[in-house]
This record gives C-alpha cells, sequence and structure tokens, in this order.
C-alpha cells in the first residue's frame, strides 16, 4: 500500500506543546515538509524566538540556535556570513518580529541578507497571557485593551510586511495563513519558495503566516480559524506582496 502520509524526516518524535487550534504546530510541519522536499536538511539551521516557539528546537531534527528576543535575523544574518553554503532561517512572531526585534529585521532586509524569514502574526502576544501585539486589530480585545484596541490611544496595527516590501534589498515576501486546507497549501508553496530563493542565491525572503490563536483570542478552534477569514485577512490580506524574481 502507499504511504501518503506521515511525519517529515525534519521532524522530531515529539509531542508540540502548543494550544489546541495553533497555528505553530501546522507551520512547523509545513516547513520540516519544505526542508525534506528540497533535501536541505543536513544543511539548514533554523533560529527560534523567545515566545510561544520558544522550544521550537525540540521539534525540527535540524541544527537549531536559539536567539535573543528580538533578535532572530541579527543572528540569522551573523550564521549565513560565517556558513554561506547553510539554508538559514529565523522563526518569529508579531513581538519578536514586529516590536522588540523591529531593528534587527528592518536593517536585515535592507541590507538584502540572504536568509529566510517566517513570521507568525497570530495578533497578540501570545506567551505571556494575549496581550496587544503591534498586529492587533483595531477593536480588537486583548487583555491590555479591554475595551478593543484604539488607533487614538494604542496606534494603529503594523503592516510589517508591506513596510518590508519597500525596502530595496527584500526579494521575496508573502502573506499566508494556515487555517484552512487551501491556505495550508499556499503556505506550504510560499515557505519552500522562499528557502529556493535563498538556496539560489537570490536575497532576503520572508513569509508571514495568519495563525489562529483560540486560547487568547476565547474562542473555539473551529471559530478562530473562521475569523481568520471573515476578520483577519481583512486587514492583512493574503497574497504575494514582493517578488523581484517574477
Amino acid at each position: 500500500m502507499k504511504n501518503v502520509f506521515s511525519r517529515p524526516k525534519s521532524l522530531k518524535k515529539a509531542v508540540f506543546h502548543y494550544c489546541a487550534g495553533c497555528g505553530h504546530s501546522i507551520t512547523h510541519r509545513l516547513i520540516a515538509e519544505a526542508i525534506d522536499e528540497l533535501k536541505i536538511q543536513d544543511r539548514a539551521i533554523g533560529i527560534p524566538p523567545a515566545g510561544c516557539a520558544v522550544i521550537a528546537y525540540n521539534y525540527f531534527d535540524i541544527d537549531m540556535l536559539e536567539a535573543p528576543h528580538g533578535r532572530g535575523c541579527a543572528v540569522a544574518t551573523g550564521m549565513k556570513r560565517v556558513l554561506p553554503d547553510r539554508i538559514i532561517f529565523s522563526y518569529q512572531g508579531d513581538g519578536d518580529l514586529a516590536a522588540i526585534g523591529t531593528a534587527e529585521t528592518m536593517h536585515a532586509a535592507n541590507r538584502g541578507e540572504n536568509i529566510t524569514v517566517i513570521f507568525i502574526n497570530n495578533a497578540v502576544y501570545g506567551m505571556t497571557g494575549g496581550q496587544m501585539a503591534p498586529t492587533t486589530l483595531l477593536g480588537q480585545v486583548s487583555t491590555t485593551t479591554p475595551p478593543g484596541r484604539s488607533a487614538l490611544l494604542d496606534g494603529h496595527p503594523i503592516h510589517l510586511s508591506e513596510i518590508l516590501g519597500q525596502l530595496p534589498g527584500t526579494r521575496y515576501i508573502e502573506r499566508c495563513a494556515v487555517n484552512s486546507p487551501g491556505n495550508i497549501v499556499k503556505a506550504k508553496r510560499a515557505i519552500k519558495k522562499a528557502f529556493q530563493y535563498q538556496m539560489d542565491g537570490i536575497g532576503f525572503s520572508l513569509v508571514e503566516i495568519l495563525s489562529q490563536c483560540p486560547t487568547n483570542w476565547k474562542m473555539a478552534p473551529v471559530d478562530a480559524c473562521k475569523w481568520v477569514t471573515e476578520v483577519m485577512a481583512k486587514e492583512y490580506l493574503l497574497g504575494v506582496i514582493k517578488d523581484t524574481k517574477a
């Protein structure tokens, strides 16, 4: 009998610690599948963040190096320059990438560092209790915005992918989601493409993933998946933001 579904080689046999319905575990699998299909397990290096994915090294069966909060792109830059033959990717959340790590991300992108960034956007600070993040939507309730995010008090949501797309050093940026089978297929395609661009020496690539967070959104997993489509994706439009090769 033909085996059509199995654990990717690049994932360890470990149980994910993520909450039920969280998009991190799906994204981990997509990255591992891309690594397997591109046959780069022996030269891929992942850089996990502080936050929900802080122990991602427990799950990926590749070399991993933890970065201080927000410094994923800085660590990836140094590693890629020292080991240019390796495929280096940072895995960062919206607080890690769009708040404390904004400077490191912007300058690495502007320099056109030949690295790949996987950017998980779940619109809140997941690990620390669901506080407002730079990506929290206007009107969205969080533990630090109980009446909903206010543009006057809290500012507007940051569309980091569009901002990075304006920089001359960026080569490929796409926003995807992992809330439905169709979107999951597209997300995997984008991740694989981002890795391929790095393998081809094209330059800085980033894939933003809209990820459901049922626990901190106070929703059932099915409702959280619907919310990504019905609300979140209307603020953060899915699709290719920049592709210089195309």
